[in-house]
């Protein structure tokens, strides 16, 4: 335990600073930063070679965390969240309090409340949510454990986060659509 809170430490110093990580997830590893610096968001989009209309997701660690992104949650997100057997990421309406540069043209943002103890605790420090998007060069495939990040990943962000580097992931999350007229739109199973 005293482990994971040396990372969670080293984590959050890089993000308050505008930094970029690269850490494990729930589902595959991902890199992130603070979800409310647009500069940092920046950071990751041209790492990435990425153009800032392919919005990115945050991560929440809870409902008090996504009402702060979120004003308006349908009911159906929570049915679906209960019902969920696997990580599953929720694209919404009308997000807020974010950085303007991962909301996608159409208003929405993609948000997935993770239990993980790393991210949940990063969070619980930052008292933000966390950008996560796949650890990749848009276009290539999603890495499913850390050997297969490309160097250019891994050196391009301000801190690798040290746990869990030996796990390989099934696959990343689920990504259902909701939209404010109730519709519901599975992206990826």
């Amino acid at each position: 335990m005293e482990y994971l809170a040396k990372e969670v430490h080293n984590a959050y110093e890089a993000i308050k600073d505008g930094g970029i990580i690269l850490y494990p997830t729930d589902t595959v590893w991902g890199i992130g930063c603070d979800a409310t610096n647009e500069a940092a968001v920046a950071k990751i989009y041209a790492l990435k070679q990425r153009e800032e209309s392919k919005s990115m997701i945050v991560l929440v660690n809870g409902d008090r965390m996504l009402y702060q992104v979120f004003n308006e949650i349908p009911e159906v997100a929570w049915q679906i969240l209960d019902l969920s057997e696997k990580p599953t990421t929720l694209i919404l309406d009308k997000p807020r309090n974010v950085a303007k540069n991962i909301i996608a043209p159409d208003n929405t943002l993609g948000m997935r409340i993770v239990k993980e103890p790393f991210c949940f605790k990063l969070m619980e420090r930052m008292k933000k949510p966390l950008v996560s998007t796949s650890a990749n060069i848009s276009g290539e495939p999603t890495p499913l454990s850390f050997a297969e990040i490309s160097p250019a990943i891994v050196n391009g962000v301000d801190y690798v986060v040290n746990l869990r580097r030996a796990e390989k992931a099934e696959k990343a999350s689920a990504i259902i659509k909701l939209t404010g007229d109730a519709q519901v739109k599975v992206i990826r199973k």
